[in-house]
């Protein structure tokens, strides 16, 4: 079934993608949340006009997020978590602490942005994602270290 994205679907494609997706999952999950519509003939030919009336738009959102990739791409983040005397933290360091760290050096960041790959449960190096666009992604190293 194919169905045209109304908005950024995690793990399936951005907005106004056409997807390919089993029936029961657009049917029953992507069409009732708003989320899909079913790629109908007229809903492509729709698609594609607003995609053309919209490409300046979409160009300028693109070198928009690709000049904020740009002042992130030498930035490094110190993060502070409460850990025990093995160096393991009490809790996890997630998309959140990022976001604040980040907002406190000046970038205001959805966390919902943000993708660590693993969990970060000890004191050490590991890197972020920050998903700017769709073509646009930046990643940026940060260090946990423990509060004391």
């Amino acid at each position: 079934m194919e169905i045209i994205l109304k908005e950024d679907v995690t793990g399936l494609g951005y907005k106004d993608d056409v997807v390919n997706v089993k029936s029961g999952y657009g049917r029953n999950y992507l069409i009732p949340s708003c989320k899909g519509v079913i790629a109908s003939v007229s809903a492509k030919k729709v698609l594609a006009e607003n995609l053309r009336q919209r490409a300046h738009k979409l160009e300028k959102i693109k070198q928009t997020a690709q000049d904020l990739a740009a002042k992130l791409e030498g930035l490094t983040l110190t993060i502070g978590a409460k850990t025990s005397s093995t160096g393991t933290i009490f809790g996890s360091v997630n998309n959140i602490q990022i976001a604040e760290e980040l907002a406190k050096q000046g970038f205001e960041i959805d966390r919902k942005i943000i993708y660590i790959k693993d969990s970060v449960k000890e004191v050490g190096s590991y890197k972020a994602q920050i998903r700017l666009h769709k073509e646009v992604s930046v990643d940026i190293p940060f260090e946990v270290v423990s509060e004391k």
